[in-house]
């Protein structure tokens, strides 16, 4: 018989996101510190761009993952790290003129606004392959070929088969009329490579990571990854500039396929749940240990930015 999830107390759930977030904001400070073999304009921007904002659900999911299998909270520092820090990088670059071309991000000046470009580009570089540095050198409670398969892991998810090349995909999209299978592809790649990521690395932290709990986090992930775009596309249509901490209504403007230019917007949000709900049942083996993972996908399609 399968195990009933716990529902737990949303106030709890709000502190526990809280915490984890200002976790993450003190180990990525602690490790983006100032070392004079950097140029000082570089750390500076590398800072500006890493820290102080963003909703860190990369992270919580990896925290929540490894929740899962038991997993010691020093080395999902180091995974939620590297995760973000891939994930900060692809968003320095995605605002840059050559891509998206935005001005906003996280309620402030873009990296590439405030530094210029060419520094914008190095941050992306820099944030990227600091995030391969850290995740590799830092000891943890894994054996070393265990802790080489997770950097495997994020380069793939990183690359051409993951985020990058969604990211291709996207920009070849513009003007475009892809189906629902298509526009699901690219985002599997553009954001759900990289949710997968986390959840998965998290768990193998773990001493309990056995194929069938891999399994069931990758089902797991690719709901939530899934309702996470969805969400973002309905919030580009619906929420202000103020609320969002970036430039409403941008991909509309740039005629990009959406899942709400696709569907419509009652059918964009009807998806949404029918992924959340996904999501919800493909933990119901995972019991009480998957709690978080759970209260993240109501999160997820609950959120107002």
């Amino acid at each position: 018989m399968l195990t009933p999830l716990v529902v737990m107390n949303p106030s709890n759930f709000k502190v526990w996101m809280q915490d984890h977030a200002n976790r993450i904001e003190a180990w990525l400070d602690a490790r983006i510190q100032l070392n004079p073999s950097v140029p000082g304009r570089l750390h500076e921007a590398m800072r500006y761009s890493a820290l102080g904002g963003g909703k860190r659900m990369r992270p919580l999911l990896a925290y929540a993952a490894g929740a899962v299998t038991e997993a010691k909270t020093e080395d999902l520092d180091s995974v939620a790290g590297a995760v973000e820090l891939i994930h900060a990088y692809s968003l320095v670059h995605d605002d840059m003129p050559c891509m998206d071309d935005d001005v906003l991000r996280r309620g402030r000046a873009t990296c590439h606004v405030e530094f210029g470009e060419a520094t914008a580009l190095l941050v992306g570089d820099s944030l990227q392959t600091l995030a391969f540095e850290l995740l590799a050198k830092t000891p943890m409670a894994i054996s070393p070929s265990k802790q080489l398969g997770m950097v495997l892991l994020l380069a793939e998810a990183s690359g051409a088969e993951g985020m990058a090349g969604g990211q291709a995909i996207d920009l070849a999209s513009v003007n475009v009329n892809l189906d629902i299978a298509m526009l699901e592809n690219m985002h599997l790649r553009k954001t759900g490579a990289l949710i997968r990521a986390a959840i998965l690395l998290g768990a193998r932290c773990g001493c309990d990571d056995s194929p069938e709990i891999q399994a069931v986090l990758d089902r797991f992930a690719r709901a939530a990854g899934l309702a996470f775009q969805v969400i973002d596309d309905v919030l580009d249509t619906e929420a202000d500039t103020a609320t969002l901490g970036k430039t409403a209504g941008k991909d509309q403007a740039a005629n990009k396929p959406t899942y709400v230019s696709l569907l419509g917007l009652d059918a964009a949000r009807s998806l949404s749940l029918s992924l959340h709900t996904q999501a919800r049942e493909a933990l119901v083996p995972l019991g009480a240990r998957a709690h978080r993972l759970a209260e993240l996908a109501d999160f997820i399609v609950d959120r107002h930015h």
